[in-house]
């Protein structure tokens, strides 16, 4: 019974505050005899009444070992992110150099999740304890969990460089020259450095992201120093490229710098030794005179140097070219269409582009366009490297595509291979994102780490809900030891240092708080809380409906249940904003049965301000019974939904938040047609129900004839006898303005697909291959094949467009919705013309099958409009363009329709 745990363990403080027990008398035995008591305390669930005896017991006894030691590991398995009283007893241990005792109880406070604390503590006792394996062990776990830990991340570099172990020392250097550039400490930084050039220079991409974190955090001048001394490694391998990186990125930070002014000539004349206008090109350029900006010489002296015999260049109007020979200052070109071509080499390096071998341009140019696709389609990885190469080794999905699109791929062809295209850039450690541009892709000379990639991406995201996805990506493919999630880390911590409680400030407390629930050395040691932040809140409404991230709401809410006092009307308040079944189950259990009934009822009354609340309300209405239990009227709910129908129907017309009355739309569409909902309302409802909402059906002109007639044939059937409000008319079903649908034939429309069908599959794809081509040609500012070309495009678009929106909104006529002994789509009325006194005869159909040259008239049309509605021997006299008609109706008979 916990009543003789309390009694047994009051016995034992008491004992032990009478008797003064020293620390002497405690041995490891003695805490594991504690360790089953706290096991038996836990069994019995006496948790919270232990913890609070022992709180009571260290107000007056505050180094009661007992009660410091049952407290914290109490406090621990609840899970509480409280280690203070186990830290207040190892440092009586300390105090006393009870060494043993102390990794004892580090050891306890580490079975509950890694600890900073713990772990350095218990790293400094085995070093008491002359146990350096197990203290490096230690440290290991220790720069895991703590992103401010630097010297001793550097000591295990060298201890692993000591024991030979240098691709080990390595990624150790590189951890801790991250930490020594967040702490500013340069000289370190610098030391650190020296060591990887001496252990390789392979991976220069990590010297150069370190070389820009020193020139942000602290300054140019020791970023310049820093690749100063990268600089020598790589002459010495004579990799010129890499070289010439290196010397470019001082020249960018100091243009004045003389020393690297004269190296990079010295690094092209070694890289383009073979070249046969070198010396005349360094001369062009003025690279090797000061006065001369340095950067414009450089780009000035690589346009000259690309062109030399053998090499391929672009022209705007005769496209790809291969340079036959350079003699003095003339260069001669042969293009496909211009061979022989010479020109000055003043004018080639103005006019023309030069271009590599394995340009894009230069492979479409000397391949055929079949062998290019079936590369491309085989080998995404290889077009990918080569069109992101093609352009300064930079391009997004849209310039891939028009490369692809359509000189190489037709668009489907395109729709198909871009996905896997969007996963191959994302997955393989090739391609990698520009920093602070996610859609911009770059390839790699060394692989890129998913951490690294990721991090790229965290940082290219704009706000905070796609910085909060873009860790959780990080999370389930790495751990938070990586250096990069440190710097990650402290985005969030940030944001909880501010005065004013944003959304920001929210988002990243409740992110924080759960990341520490996962990884307790997280955790910022904040000295408030949820409870804290709500109280400092202006508008919590506000701020919850910012919170763009469902796993944020659902912790946000979990907190509002746990701290805010007033729970259950906050929950009310964010329910048309969540709405959350599990939310509203919270409050039924916690019995708020009236209050949730009377919100659900507002939620259905005012549907204009809560229509996605409806929405959800007439869902969950068929899903299942609790809502009807609840005492919630089903008719009410059917009536609304259909008037909030209508309303998204006249707010799209209105052009009044379209795309989310469009959204909206559908789903009521869905709901009650595609499911079935209103068709099961109006057969189990009752006659009385099913008239109520049928007539409010007839008065939404927008909504599809079809579906009307057949809802309209099972109530019929249901309700032999029933009788509608207001049965509208034949000519009012079917006049023009009464709906956006129109009636067809089957033969109509099996004929418009078929064209719809050769525009899509055949008219298209001729014209991309006239766009192609005419491209190929060049000069597309004065190209008329090109512009004739974009401009069919721009009409078989068109086109494409009209005739799928008339696709959507043809029906197929039904003898049911023809109006016996009527004028109606479907019949033939034979008519007396009493003005010029002969006989008429007219087949009224629809807007796809008229031709008026054969008497086959459009009833939407507005002479065919005239006579729908009306019956045999009517006299109708009317007038359209100023000219007057009068006709009697001699018959009217049905058609047979195929």
């Amino acid at each position: 019974m916990p009543e003789k745990i309390i009694e047994d363990i009051t016995g034992m403080l008491n004992e032990e505050k009478w008797t003064r027990a020293t620390l002497n008398d405690y041995a490891i035995g003695n805490f594991q005899e504690l360790d089953v008591i706290i096991e038996n305390v836990i069994v019995k669930g006496a948790q919270d009444e232990v913890l609070e005896l022992c709180e009571e017991h260290l107000e007056h006894t505050k180094n009661s070992i007992v009660a410091l030691y049952i407290a914290g590991i109490i406090s621990l398995s609840k899970q509480q992110v409280d280690d203070t009283h186990l830290m207040n007893l190892i440092g009586i241990f300390s105090d006393n150099h009870k060494w043993t005792a102390v990794e004892y109880l580090c050891r306890r406070i580490l079975d509950f999740g890694e600890n900073k604390d713990a772990l350095r503590t218990l790293a400094e006792t085995l070093e008491h304890l002359n146990q350096p394996e197990k203290m490096h062990e230690a440290w290991e776990r220790l720069i895991k969990v703590d992103y401010a830990e630097t010297d001793i991340v550097r000591r295990l570099a060298e201890k692993r460089e000591e024991s030979g172990d240098i691709e080990g020392a390595i990624l150790y250097y590189r951890k801790a020259i991250h930490r020594y550039v967040n702490k500013n400490q340069f000289s370190h930084v610098r030391d650190i450095w020296q060591k990887l050039v001496e252990h390789g220079v392979d991976d220069y991409e990590f010297f150069f992201l370190i070389e820009k974190k020193v020139a942000k955090s602290m300054n140019i001048e020791r970023a310049i120093s820093l690749l100063e001394e990268l600089y020598p490694a790589i002459k010495d391998r004579e990799e010129w490229d890499t070289a010439i990186e290196v010397l470019k990125r001082i020249l960018n930070y100091d243009g004045r710098n003389n020393w690297a002014r004269q190296e990079i000539i010295q690094c092209y004349k070694s890289q383009f030794a073979n070249h046969s206008q070198l010396d005349e090109y360094v001369r062009l350029s003025n690279l090797n005179q000061n006065w001369r900006n340095v950067l414009e010489a450089i780009a000035d002296f690589e346009k000259h140097i690309s062109f030399d015999a053998g090499n391929f260049v672009f022209h705007k109007t005769w496209g790809v070219g291969i340079i036959k020979g350079i003699k003095g200052d003339e260069i001669t070109i042969d293009f496909a269409k211009k061979r022989d071509h010479s020109m000055s080499l003043k004018m080639a390096v103005g006019a023309l582009q030069s271009l590599t071998n394995d340009h894009i341009w230069v492979l479409k140019s000397i391949h055929s366009k079949d062998k290019l696709k079936l590369k491309v389609k085989k080998d995404i990885p290889w077009a990918l490297k080569t069109i992101i190469r093609s352009f300064d080794n930079v391009a997004d999905m849209k310039k891939i595509k028009a490369e692809l699109v359509p000189t190489i791929l037709t668009a489907s062809e395109w729709s198909t291979w871009s996905p896997e295209a969007r996963k191959t850039l994302k997955t393989d450690p090739v391609f990698g994102n520009v920093p602070d541009k996610l859609d911009q892709f770059v390839v790699r000379d060394k692989p890129m780490s998913f951490e690294e990639k990721t991090f790229n991406q965290f940082k290219a995201e704009k706000n905070i809900f796609g910085k909060i996805q873009a860790v959780r990506d990080f999370l389930d493919h790495s751990d938070p030891d990586s250096e990069f999630f440190a710097e990650i880390f402290d985005y969030f911590t940030a944001f909880l240092k501010s005065g004013n409680v944003t959304v920001q400030v929210v988002a990243s407390f409740l992110f924080v708080n759960h990341l520490a629930s996962t990884y307790p050395f997280l955790n910022p040691g904040l000295d408030w809380g949820f409870k804290e932040l709500w109280s400092d809140m202006d508008d919590p409404v506000e701020i919850f409906s910012q919170l763009d991230d469902a796993e944020l709401r659902k912790e946000f809410l979990a907190s509002v249940h746990r701290d805010v006092e007033n729970w259950d009307s906050i929950y009310l308040t964010l329910f048309p904003i969540q709405l959350s079944k599990s939310m509203l189950d919270e409050l039924l259990s916690a019995g708020f049965k009236d209050a949730v009934l009377s919100k659900l009822e507002e939620v259905v009354e005012h549907y204009r301000e809560y229509r996605e609340g409806l929405i959800w309300v007439a869902r969950h209405a068929v899903d299942g019974s609790w809502l009807m239990d609840l005492g919630l009227k089903i008719e009410k709910i059917f009536i609304n939904i259909i008037r909030l129908y209508h309303l998204t129907f006249n707010d799209i017309e209105s052009k009044r938040e379209v795309s989310l009355n469009r959204k909206l739309n559908r789903q009521v569409q869905n709901y009650l047609f595609k499911e079935g909902h209103l068709e099961s309302f109006l057969v189990n409802g009752g006659e009385e129900s099913a008239v109520r909402v049928f007539t409010l059906l007839e008065d939404i002109d927008d909504m599809d004839p079809v579906i009307k007639r057949d809802l309209k044939a099972v109530v019929l059937q249901t309700f032999p006898n029933i009788r509608f409000y207001g049965d509208k008319k034949t000519a009012e079903t079917m006049s023009a303005s009464s709906s956006r649908y129109f009636f067809t034939i089957q033969s109509s429309l099996t004929a418009k697909q078929k064209e719809l069908k050769h525009i899509v599959d055949v008219e298209i794809p001729k014209n991309s291959k006239e766009i192609g081509a005419a491209i190929e040609m060049g000069d597309l500012s004065e190209n008329a094949e090109y512009k004739a070309g974009k401009e069919k495009q721009e009409s078989l678009q068109i086109q494409v467009g009209k005739i799928k929106d008339e696709l959507e909104r043809a029906r197929l006529f039904s003898d049911d919705d023809r109006e016996k002994g009527k004028v109606s789509f479907g019949t033939k009325i034979t008519l007396d013309d009493l003005v010029d006194a002969k006989e008429e005869v007219y087949t009224i159909l629809g807007p796809w099958e008229s031709d008026p040259s054969s008497k086959v008239i459009s009833y939407l049309s507005p002479f065919g409009g005239v006579f729908v509605g009306h019956s045999e021997g009517e006299t109708l006299e009317f007038s359209i363009n100023d000219r007057q008609y009068k006709f009697n109706i001699k018959s009217v008979e049905p058609l047979t329709l195929k």
